[in-house]
């Protein structure tokens, strides 16, 4: 019987649990036509450019194999930057490289790529190895957004990121995604990152998850997670908020990196994961429900 007491639990918290999610807010709000503006990015890094919010400047894009042969030219003109497939998930195929180093370009982490691995591994994303269904891909060469100095003490060789879930255009939740020595350097929970919880009228940290359990500290620099206020937040709020109406998904996660220059969207995604909830300790049902009679009330 424990299952059903931990089922009254959740509930009771008003837990949104996977089949919530995908019956009721997928497939309820995010209708499938619309699911390759952000499963895209080099869609939904147009559609940004459109609306007039800031996204990292894209240095090369790759969409042949037979383009591989200006790829070495392109790494030698800015070796500061990210190789990524443009339908990837999950931070997969994911490259960070800080600089140029004698045999090749250093990696987030240390190590040293040659060009013949680059070479390889984007001849790997061309052909669908990390693309949503297998399909081929493209390569896009993108800008390294630098860690803001707010962050410097709790990430670990990669660049933090908040991601803000929107309902209905509204902010429900958001947490700050700190990258570990396990994620290799990326702000992902999936790879080993650190979920924070982030109140949303004040913009301060609140408790943080790590690999599905409570912590207090970043488990690589040993700081402390909690109350620490992210940069310009009303801004990157007012961002996320205009991605996400701009898309017509009523149910995304918009990726911020808070920049020195202001907000900078990564992506979005049209099926955001429910760890949010573990970093805020708050479910999402019960705040959804609440916007729910905000947005649907007669006197709105």
């Amino acid at each position: 019987m424990r299952w059903l007491f931990s089922y009254r639990r959740l509930h009771a918290c008003s837990v949104l649990g996977m089949n919530a999610r995908n019956a009721g807010a997928i497939l309820g709000h995010n209708p499938r036509a619309l699911y390759p503006i952000v499963d895209d990015k080099l869609q939904f890094l147009e559609l940004c450019r459109r609306i007039g919010v800031a996204t990292p400047a894209i240095y090369a894009v790759f969409g042949r194999h037979g383009d591989l042969r200006h790829l070495e030219v392109t790494l030698a003109a800015g070796p500061d930057l990210v190789i990524k497939p443009a339908r990837g998930s999950s931070g997969r195929g994911v490259v960070v490289l800080t600089g140029a180093a004698p045999g090749g370009y250093i990696r987030h982490n240390g190590a040293i790529a040659t060009a013949d691995e680059l070479r390889r591994h984007v001849s790997d994303i061309l052909s669908g190895l990390f693309s949503l269904g297998g399909r081929p891909d493209r390569a896009i060469l993108q800008q390294r957004l630098q860690t803001h100095p707010a962050f410097q003490r709790i990430s670990y060789r990669g660049t933090p990121d908040v991601r803000v879930l929107l309902y209905r255009g509204e902010p429900a939740m958001a947490m700050l995604r700190l990258p570990t020595l396990e994620s290799s350097g990326r702000a992902n929970l999936h790879q080993g990152g650190v979920g924070v919880g982030v109140d949303l009228d004040t913009g301060r940290t609140t408790r943080a998850v790590w690999r599905g359990r409570s912590v207090h500290r970043h488990p690589d620099t040993g700081e402390p997670i909690s109350d620490r206020l992210i940069p310009d937040w009303r801004a990157l709020l007012a961002a996320a908020r205009t991605v996400a109406r701009a898309t017509g998904l009523g149910y995304v996660g918009v990726d911020v990196v808070p920049d020195l220059a202001g907000p900078v969207v990564l992506e979005a995604n049209a099926r955001p994961g429910l760890a949010i909830q573990s970093a805020n300790g708050i479910g999402l049902r019960g705040v959804m429900e609440r916007i729910d009679k905000k947005v649907l009330s007669p006197e709105c």
